[in-house]
């Protein structure tokens, strides 16, 4: 009988997200689990980032110490950016109701509306990748077509750049960019759904490291739709969100997730988080 095949998701949600995934996925390894011996990696936003950096070939020991200092390095606040105003134009685009696609071009049009000197990510992004080329690994990253409305999981034989696929997984709608491929435009797949988890079907164990939806969600698609197909598939799936401690830590920015000085505290929580889900974790799942 051949081993069973594993997959890891990894969700949406700025420099936390980020930074409490780093820290959970080097929790595991310190306990001699290797999140990284994974089959297959779908990654949307902040997890695209680190889906691209655990498949780089850098440790997980050294992505944990760059988020450790990072922040300090910067300086960096977070974009200057009024949130209320934005969550306004977000809801008001997914009120209108209609089916996914439908909604999506709504948003979409809101990342159509950027004006030309807003900022682009790329720049950022390629400072946050070790490597700038697409691993031998499964890699899927999940980004949504402005005008279709349509979901996209960008792969190596997808024929993007690893920085501009990376990069269009996370722009977000009215705030930067989008990212334009072959004559389409693409913005954060965390629109569409904040894990794409349903990406993992077909995998026999399926872990989803992702913080949870807000109130109201952001994504079109909830977890638990997702959660269903994937077992329905008849695959053993484990999520973990954040614990206490890292939503504390979240909080002492004043829970802006998009805030970089919220990188330490946050992967500093995530390792403690997964030493103990992997020393707890159930037996034989990921092994």
């Amino acid at each position: 009988m051949s081993p069973p095949t594993r997959a890891l998701v990894l969700g949406a949600g700025g420099y936390a997200a980020m930074a409490w995934e780093i820290g959970f996925l080097a929790g595991m390894a310190d306990t001699g689990i290797d999140p990284r011996e994974a089959e297959a990696f779908v990654g949307t936003s902040a997890g695209a980032i680190v889906a691209a950096q655990i498949t780089s070939g850098v440790s997980l020991e050294e992505l944990f110490q760059i988020q450790l200092r990072g922040p300090r390095e910067t300086g960096a606040s977070g974009p200057a950016v009024d949130f209320r105003q934005w969550r306004t134009n977000l809801q008001q685009a997914r009120s209108g109701g209609g089916n996914s696609t439908e909604i999506l071009r709504r948003v979409g049009a809101l990342a159509l509306a950027v004006p030309p000197e807003a900022p682009s990510d790329r720049s950022e992004v390629a400072s946050l990748l070790p490597r700038h080329v697409w691993p031998d690994r499964k890699l899927s990253l999940v980004a949504v077509d402005v005008r279709t409305g349509e979901r996209t999981a960008f792969e190596r034989g997808s024929g993007i750049d690893l920085v501009d696929a990376v990069t269009a997984s996370g722009v977000v709608a009215g705030i930067s960019q989008p990212v334009v491929f072959n004559g389409h435009a693409y913005m954060d797949g965390g629109f569409y759904s904040l894990t794409n988890a349903d990406l993992a079907i077909g995998y026999d164990h399926v872990l989803v490291v992702a913080l949870p939806a807000g109130v109201p969600p952001m994504s079109v698609v909830p977890l638990e739709a997702e959660l269903e197909g994937i077992r329905a598939a008849h695959a053993r799936v484990e999520v973990v969100h954040p614990d206490g401690t890292a939503r504390s830590a979240f909080a002492s920015v004043g829970g802006n997730l998009l805030n970089p000085l919220v990188c330490e505290p946050a992967v500093r929580a995530g390792r403690e988080q997964g030493r103990r889900w992997a020393s707890e974790r159930p037996s034989g799942f990921w092994r």
